[in-house]
């Protein structure tokens, strides 16, 4: 077993996987994961699923009986990635029983599509929580500003949310009020609040990539001198901001009666600038209460060479703030950044739907 994973798991990090294919499920990698690299969660996106279906023969039975009943490429792309994510949720299940039920979870999305339509992403994820039938599950919403009122419809239902694509404090702090407000619902009918468990997927190096391109066009000393540092700024006053929150008196009125602290999510965590330590994401983002899903690749490293060394958060606040207010003063304009970046992160969201419906629907034409 992996001794720095150990350290990581012990310091209150969860780690999860930000990856699921078919092979990994029926060789048993996912079960050598969470044995000897302490995995206690998976996450799923539309481009993971796209790479499994383009690789080796293991989707090939099921892709053969799906175009022998004719039907269409939207609905083989729901039994596909659901029977996968099925068999992962119970694969996870003794880590969801023995752990009190907050991890041993695996997510599924939505189809990005519908993230501008508040109904459409309910009944959507309605539907993916029926399809999947299991209580491990979460339905991932992205975090727009149509995306908040369905996460709020949802809890209130009972149904569990990882809530992704966040970039910005402001909208992080709006994401909280509608998760708070669908358990003040779910609360009102009342549903038990221990069973409904929700994350926040804070996203990390993505800030990175932009804030550091502006930062090499505007090319002084000072701005030059600020790369890559505003990433880790962003998460962890993101984590000082849920401190705030679980300290009010309105989450303490929630808590007793049964909910749990929708957990920050560090997503994006594999650094995209070769520049950067390969665990940037992973030792400076340490604290407990937290949930860090990685790359296989960032896992791997992680346990080769991660430095972890106690809490890299709580005790960074003031570093942050300077960051930020340094950021600013070189020419950065924090709510342009994170604006073009919920963009750019939707389009990449529905090209990837996009490439894994063409996937679908090449490999049934050769099925």
């Amino acid at each position: 077993m992996s001794e720095i994973l150990r350290k990581l798991s012990e310091q209150g990090v969860s780690i999860w996987l930000d990856d699921i294919s078919r092979e990994r499920l029926r060789t048993g990698n996912l079960q050598d994961l969470i044995r000897d690299k302490h995995v206690v969660g998976v996450t799923s996106n539309p481009t993971i699923f796209a790479s499994a279906l383009s690789k080796g023969d293991a989707y090939d039975q099921q892709m053969h009986d799906l175009k022998i009943r004719g039907v269409d490429v939207e609905e083989a792309v729901r039994a596909i990635t659901t029977y996968d994510i099925r068999w992962a949720a119970d694969v996870l299940k003794p880590v969801y029983e023995s752990g009190g039920q907050t991890d041993g979870r695996v997510s599924i999305e939505v189809d990005p599509r519908l993230s501008k339509d508040t109904d459409k992403t309910v009944a959507e994820a309605r539907a993916l929580w029926w399809l999947v039938d299991r209580p491990n599950l979460f339905i991932k919403i992205p975090a727009t500003v149509e995306g908040l009122s369905a996460i709020t419809q949802v809890i209130a239902e009972g149904i569990s949310v990882n809530v992704t694509l966040i970039f910005s404090l402001e909208r992080y702090r709006a994401v909280m009020d509608a998760w708070m407000t669908g358990l003040e619902q779910a609360r009102d009918k009342g549903l038990e609040l221990g069973g409904i468990e929700s994350v926040a997927s804070f996203f990390v190096s993505r800030v990175d990539g932009e804030i550091d391109k502006r930062l090499d066009k505007i090319g002084t000393p000072e701005a030059l001198a600020l790369k890559g540092k505003a990433a880790l700024a962003n998460a962890r006053l993101a984590f000082a901001a849920f401190e705030e929150v679980v300290a009010s008196e309105r989450w303490k009125a929630l808590a007793a009666a049964g909910a749990r602290p929708q957990r920050p999510l560090w997503a994006s965590t594999g650094t995209k600038n070769p520049d950067y330590p390969d665990t940037l994401y992973v030792d400076q983002l340490v604290t407990s209460g937290t949930v860090n899903t990685m790359p296989e690749k960032t896992l791997e490293a992680t346990a080769d060479h991660g430095k972890i060394d106690g809490d890299t958060i709580r005790s960074s606040y003031e570093e942050a703030w300077n960051t930020m207010a340094a950021l600013k003063e070189a020419g950065i304009d924090y709510d342009d950044v994170v604006g073009f970046l919920e963009t750019d992160g939707l389009d990449k969201f529905e090209a990837s739907w996009t490439e894994l419906l063409a996937t679908v629907s090449a490999e049934l034409k050769k099925a």
